[in-house]
């Protein structure tokens, strides 16, 4: 499936929501990194920095009723739907006011609310549960998708390919997004996986799959409310690979170049085309009517939220271990209350 080359036309009031929401998912991303060390934060963290323009693309085509299943990397999956920030930090930090009560932490969030169902730490852990929901939905003769989240090494696992001929021969409702980052932990792509590509790979299971820029915002909302349209519409589960970067480590708030499993060169390569760059330089050569200060009050604007938001969590109640119990082990109602 060819990507359509045309960028999706916005209005300058649309372009500003996409950059805002990108400068949300980083201005979080880098609170977090920054807070770190010094914070009561009680949850290893994967950062989203640098990928933050396919979740925003994604979030824009979707719809009242659609539900989205991520991974361990979720921070931008969560808050593009319009996941609540005071709960985001909250659980993260252990608080009872967080999506989870406090006890899932970064790589466990959940929001119904959002429509953002799960998202676990087991590599394609979520993969079949949103072909599950598909189901529901196609046999309900619902109008909702699923959108399934996953990295490049998910496509190495059994229970996608599982997933993958359940959905394409039932016809499920299921958009697989895959930010293709080249890294599983530490291995590059080239040493896990042959030569061929992942879009060649899925077409293999009679999917329609393209490969597009996963840095450049606008295109990828552009081709996406297409394929989400024929998703949508009845005509079976399509897949997005959206080539991308993470500028932070693994896991952890830091950058990892002194590890020697990739160059600070290649780094500096995809810095050049970071996606909040990328946009706001479209933004100022493209619409005259949007001022730089425009931009920088937005930046300003989302910063302010999210220290707001952030203070607000750190004072919410911490878990203790008696809450915890209670959570997990409610006690037993009587059957006549």
């Amino acid at each position: 499936m060819k990507p359509q080359q045309s960028p999706w036309v916005n209005s300058d009031e649309d372009v500003l929501g996409l950059l805002e929401s990108m400068i949300l998912i980083r201005s979080v991303e880098d609170k977090i990194a920054s807070s770190y060390s010094s914070a009561p934060v009680r949850t290893p963290v994967h950062l989203c920095t640098g990928q933050e323009a396919t979740p925003v693309a994604v979030a824009r085509c979707l719809e009242q009723g659609d539900l989205v299943f991520s991974h361990h990397r979720s921070h931008g999956h969560y808050l593009s739907v319009g996941g609540n920030l005071v709960a985001l930090f909250a659980e993260l930090l252990g608080r009872v006011d967080g999506c989870c009560a406090g006890l899932g932490g970064s790589q466990h969030l959940s929001d119904l609310e959002a429509g953002f169902v799960a998202s676990v730490p087991i590599l394609a852990g979520t993969v079949p549960v949103a072909a599950g929901y598909a189901w529901n939905v196609k046999v309900s003769k619902g109008r909702s998708i699923c959108v399934s989240y996953i990295g490049d090494a998910v496509v190495e696992e059994g229970v996608f390919h599982e997933t993958l001929n359940f959905a394409a021969t039932h016809r499920l409702p299921t958009l697989f997004v895959c930010e293709n980052n080249l890294y599983s932990v530490h291995a590059h792509i080239s040493v896990r996986q042959p030569d061929r590509t992942i879009t060649d790979l899925v077409e293999g299971h009679g999917i329609p799959a393209v490969c597009v820029d996963g840095n450049d915002v606008l295109t990828l909302r552009s081709v996406l409310e297409e394929i989400v349209h024929l998703v949508r519409s009845g005509g079976g589960p399509a897949f997005v690979e959206a080539k991308t970067y993470r500028t932070k480590e693994h896991v952890g708030p830091s950058t990892d170049w002194h590890l020697g499993y990739r160059l600070e060169s290649e780094g500096a390569e995809w810095a050049k085309r970071d996606p909040i760059a990328m946009l706001e330089n479209y933004i100022l050569r493209h619409r005259s009517a949007v001022s730089r200060s425009r931009i920088e009050s937005i930046r300003v604007g989302t910063m302010k939220r999210v220290e707001q938001a952030w203070t607000r969590a750190m004072e919410s109640t911490p878990v203790s271990f008696e809450y915890a119990e209670e959570v997990v082990f409610p006690p037993a109602r009587s059957p006549h209350e």
